[in-house]
């Protein structure tokens, strides 16, 4: 599989990325929920893929939480 090639205008990729825009952060995610909305199901069994490959840093990330709180807890007023 070769690398996948986007044809977008290079001006208005430009004009964004100068205003601050993170251009690759949009695309990629207009592109999840395009799929999302284009393969609800092929979507689920990429959100499944992604959770089993990611397991162990999501409990090791709630384990930390549990034992140390969030950040900012001292401060939450309710």
């Amino acid at each position: 599989m070769g690398k996948p090639e986007l044809k977008i205008d290079p001006e208005l990729i430009q004009q964004a990325r100068a205003a601050g825009v993170n251009v690759d952060y949009i695309a990629e995610r207009a592109i999840r929920l395009e799929l999302q909305r284009a393969d609800p199901a092929g979507a689920e069994a990429r959100a499944r893929k992604w959770a089993e490959e990611n397991a162990e840093a999501i409990a090791d990330y709630n384990r930390r939480i549990r034992e140390r709180g969030l950040i900012g807890d001292e401060f939450r007023k309710w």
